[in-house]
């Protein structure tokens, strides 16, 4: 990706003039501390193009009413608040985020739902795996509190109205299933809550372009979840 410099005047920040100038207008105030540069993404433009609907592998993905979404909920590509190296997934629960590192000090940030209070789960993991449009298999515990889901014991088939959206990122720790996804929603309206059963959920686009960016990296994807 292209990155965005930013220009100034001096060869490091803070920077003052050490010889006489005429008066030509300028302001001469000292720069300070300079941010880190944020990168140019074909991927994050405006919301009605990054929320427009799309046809992912058959299936047609409704478009999302992104003015119903905060907009601090909406992808966009931030300087980066983690210190993780880039290439690792960072969710922030508190925050209700998840950090994509990116190089050059930015990262792309997206709103997710989290996990009921008592279902949560945090540490340092990998991304094992990742799905599209997965089956989805509600554990048993869920089917004892919801005897309804007794239909998808064998699992539910890939689609629109599955549980697990258009993508699945399967986080294992020391080679071991955690049972937690990173995963799409057709319930957009729960980003930003704390709603799910545990796992990280995310709008349907946003999970797609998540995916796009973790198969790109090479070997297994680092997690942090805290």
């Amino acid at each position: 990706m292209t990155g965005l410099g930013i220009l100034g005047l001096g060869s490091a920040a803070g920077c003052t003039s050490t010889f006489d100038m005429p008066d030509m207008g300028l302001d001469t105030t000292t720069t300070g501390t300079i941010r880190p540069q944020i990168s140019v993404d074909r991927n994050i433009t405006d919301n009605g193009t990054m929320y427009a609907s799309l046809n992912d592998n058959g299936f047609v993905v409704p478009a999302i009413p992104f003015d119903k979404i905060k907009p601090e909920f909406r992808r966009q590509i931030v300087v980066d608040p983690t210190g993780e190296a880039p290439g690792t997934i960072v969710v922030k629960l508190n925050e209700r985020y998840l950090y994509w590192v990116q190089e050059g000090g930015d990262a792309v940030r997206y709103g997710v739902g989290i996990g009921k209070a008592g279902f949560e789960w945090n540490g340092r993991a990998v991304i094992q795996y990742t799905k599209q449009w997965p089956t989805w298999t509600p554990p048993k515990e869920m089917i004892a509190r919801k005897p309804e889901l007794v239909k998808w014991a064998a699992g539910q088939p890939g689609g629109l109205d599955n549980p697990l959206g258009a993508r699945a990122h399967y986080i294992y720790k020391d080679d071991q299933d955690t049972g937690y996804r990173v995963h799409g929603s057709p319930e957009w309206w729960t980003i930003g809550t704390q709603a799910s059963s545990g796992c990280v959920r995310m709008i349907n686009q946003d999970v797609i372009d998540l995916y796009n960016r973790v198969r790109a990296a090479p070997g297994k994807v680092p997690i942090v979840v805290a």
